[in-house]
């Protein structure tokens, strides 16, 4: 829908620009200046608000993720047929929506994170265009993974909160809640994305990508 509206005005704009251009005396008056400055300003300023607005929401999709080669194998590990698989099991499950997946877990990734965050993300749009694209098995997180991503969803919940593994001991929900604990630590959900034996797992049939 916000696509559709972005040509609309993209369409306006142009259409003001033309008639401005090919009759400049309209300017003379109030009336023509008001116009013109619709044309080259107002109309401009308003496309690009919108259209950076949609291509931000465009990015947050699983589709968009996966568009560069070197996540093709990420994308494959969510069908992986093994529920002791996380994100597997999430986006089986449709614990998390299918077409916003990886930035559901992934919510400060590169335009949405701070301003170090943003570096990294021009720095990988000169290596995807530029510079030497990585193995996918040698792509890593920048900083430990954190456990706000798990908690923005799962505290609270009845099936994280008394889950038995999670009260073993006293202190296990206490350290995961305040990051002592990491969520996909050995023992814990240790099996991610596992990219680099991706080949020889059992895939899923019964999903498919975004």
């Amino acid at each position: 829908m916000t696509g559709s509206i972005s040509w609309v005005i993209i369409g306006v704009a142009c259409a003001l620009a033309l008639v401005v251009g090919l009759r400049p005396q309209l300017t003379r008056t109030r009336e023509g200046k008001i116009l013109a400055f619709l044309a080259l300003f107002i109309m401009p300023a308003m496309t690009l608000v919108m259209g950076f607005s949609e291509h931000m929401e465009h990015a947050t999709s699983t589709k968009f993720c996966l568009s560069c080669h070197v996540m093709h194998d990420y994308g494959q590990s969510l069908l992986i047929d093994d529920p002791s698989y996380l994100p597997a099991r999430h986006f089986q499950n449709n614990s998390i929506p299918r077409d916003r997946a990886c930035y559901t877990c992934h919510t400060t990734y590169t335009m949405f994170g701070d301003v170090s965050a943003k570096k990294r993300g021009l720095r990988h749009l000169w290596v995807q265009y530029a510079g030497t694209i990585p193995r996918p098995q040698d792509v890593k997180l920048y900083d430990p993974y954190n456990n706000r991503e798990c908690l923005h969803c799962h505290l609270g919940a009845r099936n994280f909160e008394s889950a038995s593994p999670h009260n073993k001991t006293a202190d296990i929900l206490t350290n995961a809640k305040s990051g002592k604990l990491s969520c996909i630590s050995a023992g814990c959900h240790e099996f991610i994305h596992d990219v680099a034996s991706i080949k020889d797992q059992t895939i899923w049939k019964g999903a498919t990508l975004p």
